[in-house]
């Protein structure tokens, strides 16, 4: 076999503290990119994955960053060793990289056309003029609609697919060997998911590109992969070729970042669960400015209706710009709308001030990203009191134990309440906003994609917690998720939207088993698997017909994905 393109060899990364001191955070690892080759390097946050893809290109800040032990070796040149002139030919121009959040790595202040011609100018010298050309033809190459028009767009008005596009076309332009991919997709929905992994084989065939894909999701991992590298607090636990990883797992670990996928069904719901909320005729509108003088009124969310009863889980889904998370914002009366929404058969629609107060208690929310949601000035008992403050009189002991009590049964060590967000990993934050939102005690909790940005190990605890809350306190939850898979594990009822409109609603099993629309169909098209409901059996429709139901041959153990080959209509029944 030729030599590898890239040989990570024995290598150790440590950060130096102030005492002089070192703390590895990466140990001993070693592995190797051929050309043409796709390796995943997998694991939870913290392992040391985005550490080590950095350290390819030398980009940890070298006052800080030490390396022990080891070698990072590309086409025979030494990496850690190399000279600043020598990194400055490599980087862009033989290993690019694409980072997790494009948002955070484009500049908010510079046009996409700036952006991209920066690179052709720094790495292959080229004028404004000609660069236009080549910069139309790469948008266009990575999917951008209508590219001319979005020369001149900042970020902020891209959605998060068209950034992520935009940053894998500013990588590619140089005709890298090398493309290093960290979470690329990480907070996407599901079919933009699928179009960014389509786009990046094909660039890979094309490119004739080699890839270090750096993610936690092991769906993607497992169509994009040749080989799977799994990273456990600075170790690589296992190293082999994905069929074996993904097949025959060995190590213990790789086995639980393998099970860590939703599953599971949603909470029982009670005997006679009345209705808590009640959305008839919803509009959402906002106005643009369409000339100096002149404006215009667009609706985003459009004539939404939906039910949510006691005890249930209801959830939304839909793509980026689909209404979900602007309907929420709605039914919180925290944007202006039109319409009817009933809380406890109460008309909440037209209250403000004082007359609302009531009923902020009673309806809480759970943001996306637990970071940017919590006051990095307050401490974790500020921030979980703070509503009770406004909402409740309680002396300082009775509040005190009212915090202690929602720590632990959010799983927080209370010793804790002193300490600050940032001292928090991703998962502990996202119990802090829970238990912020659950000290109140309320009946309906909306959350807005309470998962998207954890590790799926860290997601399977948070939805076992919330579960397990739902089933204590008879929770209501409004669940807004791009993760069909968890969708399907927590709700009861799903509302499928788009383009700020309601285009299917029903149970969990008409929608996931016997979906009409065929954009609910797209949707559940990018399933890693198809789900089947446990402890059904399927039949043929014309035998469910049939008077005598004993005589209906059941056919026993058939797979969900079969019973979609046989091309006949079926439904299931309990058995």
């Amino acid at each position: 076999m030729s030599s590898p393109l890239l040989s990570v060899e024995d290598l150790s990364i440590a950060f130096k503290h102030e005492s002089n001191t070192l703390l590895q955070v990466v140990n001993n690892i070693s592995f190797d990119i051929h050309e043409q080759e796709t390796l995943a390097l997998v694991g939870e946050s913290g392992s040391g994955k985005s550490v080590t893809a950095l350290s390819i290109l030398r980009l940890l800040p070298k006052s800080l960053v030490s390396y022990p032990t080891g070698d990072i070796v590309f086409e025979d040149q030494s990496l850690l060793h190399a000279p600043d002139k020598v990194l400055r030919q490599i980087r862009g121009n033989q290993i690019s990289m694409i980072f997790q959040e494009p948002m955070v790595s484009l500049n908010p202040l510079h046009t996409v056309e700036k952006q991209l011609y920066e690179v052709l100018s720094l790495h292959r010298g080229m004028r404004a003029n000609a660069a236009r050309s080549e910069i139309l033809q790469y948008l266009d190459r990575v999917g951008i609609k209508d590219p001319k028009n979005k020369l001149s767009a900042l970020p902020h008005q891209l959605s998060g697919g068209e950034r992520q596009r935009v940053m894998i076309a500013m990588a590619i332009l140089t005709h890298p060997k090398l493309l290093i991919a960290d979470e690329p997709t990480t907070a996407l929905d599901v079919s933009v998911q699928a179009q960014i992994i389509q786009l990046l084989k094909e660039l890979k065939n094309e490119l004739n590109m080699s890839m270090l894909f750096i993610s936690h999701n092991l769906g993607i991992v497992k169509k994009l992969a040749d080989k799977v590298a799994v990273m456990q607090q600075g170790d690589i636990v296992e190293y082999n070729n994905k069929q074996r990883i993904f097949l025959r797992p060995e190590h213990a670990y790789t086995q639980t970042l393998l099970n860590s996928e939703p599953s599971g069904d949603p909470v029982p719901l009670p005997d006679t669960p009345g209705i808590l909320l009640n959305v008839n005729h919803l509009d959402v509108e906002v106005t643009t400015k369409k000339r100096l003088l002149s404006s215009q009124k667009k609706k985003i969310v459009d004539n939404v209706g939906f039910t949510v009863h006691q005890g249930e889980t209801v959830g939304i889904v839909g793509e980026s710009g689909s209404g979900k998370t602007t309907t929420a914002l709605a039914v919180l009366r925290l944007i202006k709308s039109h319409g009817d929404i009933l809380f406890d058969s109460y008309p909440i629609q037209h209250l403000t001030g004082k007359k609302l107060l009531p009923f902020r208690s009673r309806i809480q929310v759970v943001f996306q990203d637990p970071f940017s949601s919590l006051n990095p000035r307050f401490n974790i008992e500020q921030i979980i009191c703070e509503g009770l403050t406004t909402h409740k009189k309680l002396t300082k002991a009775e509040q005190e134990q009212a915090l202690i009590d929602i720590m632990q049964e959010v799983g927080l060590d209370p010793n804790m309440r002193y300490r600050y967000p940032t001292e928090f990993s991703g998962g502990q934050r996202q119990r802090i906003a829970i238990a912020r939102a659950l000290i109140l005690k309320p009946e309906l909790l909306i959350l807005d994609e309470p998962t998207s940005s954890l590790d799926h190990t860290i997601q399977k605890q948070i939805i076992h917690l919330l579960k397990s809350l739902q089933q204590k306190h008879q929770l209501s939850y409004l669940f807004i998720s791009h993760d069909l898979a968890l969708v399907y594990s927590m709700c009861h009822q799903v509302v499928v939207m788009k383009e700020g409109k309601i285009v299917e609603q029903g149970s969990r099993e008409k929608i996931f088993y016997s979906a009409q629309n065929e954009y609910t169909k797209t949707l559940l098209s990018f399933l890693d698997k198809p789900l089947k409901p446990k402890n059904k059996t399927f039949i043929h429709a014309d035998m469910v017909n049939n008077k005598d139901k004993n005589e209906a041959k059941v056919e026993e153990q058939v797979d969900w994905t079969d019973a979609l080959l046989m091309g006949k209509s079926h439904r299931y029944v309990d058995n």
